[in-house]
């Protein structure tokens, strides 16, 4: 059943130990974590959020918010979107900067989810006087992030996800209208997991200090008891 929610992404029911939800702090808890794909993260980051009252934030999320708000470096975003281009660093750095810099972020703390992703950006960061607690890291083998992502189907209808080996539906009518991601299969995954190798260990680099390593194979109850763990031991001033 562990394995069936670590592979539809959905989060485990987890005991809060000493919660810090609706807790206010001159100083509050910043994280980052990272992982690659398939690696559980999207569940830990929901569980994080809940646990410690934390603004959940990705670059994706933040970047729509920027060009919706119409701010500057919104509008530099959009340029770039619009033209199919990626955003350089230097604009994603704007956008996150901003973001950290609101009123929700300096109350209640901040997770940043997958970001920053190559050692530029975590200079341009720590350029830009941002810096976290704690920088946790989901490890998980290659072969199991295989399995798990060219596993995935999605129902069309309800948006759910399933795993034909760990989640598969047991309703046939559904079972005959799922759909796999056009990037799901075992030769994209692989693309996909080299570029985050090529990067990961970098970006890790600039954390050593704060680093948490985390064995992301293990159920996402068990995972999550490693992730309190590690963030009580690198701020048990905050958490």
């Amino acid at each position: 059943t562990e394995q069936m929610r670590a592979a539809a992404g959905v989060a485990a029911p987890v005991a809060d130990s000493g919660s810090n939800v609706g807790k206010a702090v001159e100083d509050p808890l910043k994280i980052i974590i990272a992982g690659a794909p398939a690696s559980g993260k999207g569940t830990q980051c929901e569980i994080i959020k809940d646990n410690y009252g934390l603004v959940h934030l990705s670059t994706g999320d933040m970047l729509r918010a920027a060009v919706a708000d119409q701010t500057e470096v919104g509008k530099l975003a959009k340029e770039f979107m619009d033209s199919g281009k990626l955003v350089p660093d230097d604009v994603i750095i704007g956008v996150v900067k901003d973001r950290l810099d609101q009123s929700d972020c300096k109350k209640s703390g901040w997770l940043l989810d997958g970001f920053p992703r190559t050692p530029a950006q975590a200079d341009a960061l720590a350029a830009a006087g941002v810096s976290a607690d704690c920088f946790l890291f989901l490890n998980v083998p290659d072969e199991v992030l295989v399995e798990r992502v060219v596993g995935r189907r999605t129902d069309p209808v309800t948006g759910k996800i399933y795993h034909m080996t760990f989640s598969p539906p047991d309703d046939e009518e559904i079972l005959a209208r799922l759909e796999q991601r056009s990037d799901d299969t075992e030769e994209k995954v692989k693309v996909r997991l080299e570029q985050f190798h090529a990067n990961v260990d970098a970006v890790k680099g600039s954390y050593t200090e704060i680093s948490v390593d985390i064995d992301g194979t293990s159920s996402p109850a068990d995972v999550s008891k490693a992730v309190d763990a590690g963030i009580k031991a690198k701020a048990p001033a905050k958490a």
